[in-house]
């Protein structure tokens, strides 16, 4: 894609969720149109799609469809299949590339990157075979984590090792499926920065928000984050770093411990994110639009903050406090039009302004 894309053009979005419905809107800001790829039925984002295409990522036909309808293809999550997405490129641009998500669905792979860059991440070994595991457990101690190399999120593919001892039952939990056992970290707390890089090689980063988690999935986001100004630089600097490395186009989630020794990366992720919920109503341009706005092309947003917001996830039923939540003239509600309260869904999330930036 050598032009910025005009008004009217169409977004390919593969993935029909809540952060694609979130894409949709926000390409309907800017006059343009967008076109959903999901296998599932009735997605969310399709009830605010100009397109939705309900197949399978193995129906070659129906890739070939989708793509020769929109002008470029982004994803709102990163476990593709490679063989679909062979299909897309070779008729219009994905971005991000290749590389970023090659990266980010294999967490060894990631950690490789991340540390070839010399950035510091959590002590970690690969577990591909039983020999493999005490290996790792003498290399990286216990107590520790074991996850799935591949398709984890929102706390799941991952156990704990209290002990050493535990090695073997944390592996079959998970299958003896590939994975890597991550050392335990002395941390103060977690944040996270929402990174953007334009077609130009421009970047532009949030400000880093403060992170909690409940029962695996996060909670709330709390912007600003407890960090001295030093450690801003650092996060935004790092951000920067990986995203140059990966000739990155769109936004990116980048995980970060506080800690001591100074700042640990414990993921990315390639697409907009959950953490970066609060600059919908924290910034003139929020995480949606500034991603459209790489992808088309388009000048990038300056990220600026105008408010403090401390953004918290409806999980499950918590989505009937809406009526309450939307008493309060402080509050932003983003509901994501799921019919089922299921346990661990996320159901929405609100934004709370809590003063001026």
């Amino acid at each position: 894609m050598t032009e910025p894309l005009r008004p009217g053009a169409t977004i390919g979005i593969l993935g029909g969720g809540q952060l694609g419905r979130m894409l949709s809107v926000a390409s309907s800001r800017l006059g343009l149109k967008s076109h959903i790829y999901e296998p599932g039925n009735a997605p969310p984002a399709g009830q605010v799609a100009d397109q939705v295409t309900t197949s399978p990522y193995e129906d070659t036909v129906a890739l070939e469809a989708f793509a020769n309808t929109v002008d470029v293809i982004t994803f709102e999550f990163e476990n593709i299949p490679a063989e679909a997405l062979d299909t897309l490129e070779a008729i219009r641009p994905v971005m991000p590339n290749r590389a970023a998500l090659a990266t980010s669905q294999d967490r060894i792979t990631e950690k490789d990157f991340l540390t070839g860059l010399g950035l510091a991440c959590a002590p970690y070994a690969n577990v591909e075979i039983a020999d493999d595991l005490a290996k790792a457990v003498a290399l990286v101690g216990a107590p520790a984590i074991l996850k799935t190399r591949r398709f984890g999120y929102d706390g799941k593919g991952q156990t704990r090792l209290k002990t050493e001892a535990d090695a073997q039952k944390a592996w079959e939990e998970l299958g003896m499926t590939p994975s890597v056992l991550e050392g335990f970290v002395d941390f103060s707390h977690e944040v996270s920065v929402i990174g953007a890089r334009s077609l130009s090689g421009e970047v532009v980063c949030f400000d880093p928000g403060e992170n909690v988690h409940r029962d695996g999935i996060l909670h709330t986001t709390t912007v600003p984050a407890k960090l001295t100004l030093s450690q801003q630089t650092d996060a935004a600097i790092l951000t920067g770093k990986i995203l140059n490395a990966l000739d990155y186009v769109g936004v990116m989630g980048v995980e970060l411990f506080v800690t001591p020794q100074g700042l640990l990366v414990n993921e990315i992720a390639p697409r907009v994110h959950n953490s970066g919920h609060w600059t919908q109503n924290g910034c003139v341009i929020d995480q949606f639009e500034q991603h459209v706005r790489a992808v088309a092309g388009w000048p990038l947003g300056d990220g600026q903050r105008h408010s403090n917001v401390v953004m918290t996830n409806l999980i499950g039923d918590e989505v009937n406090d809406v009526a309450e939540l939307s008493k309060d003239a402080s509050v932003g509600l983003h509901l994501y039009g799921k019919a089922d309260a299921k346990p661990g869904r996320k159901m929405g999330h609100v934004n709370k302004i809590t003063g001026s930036a």
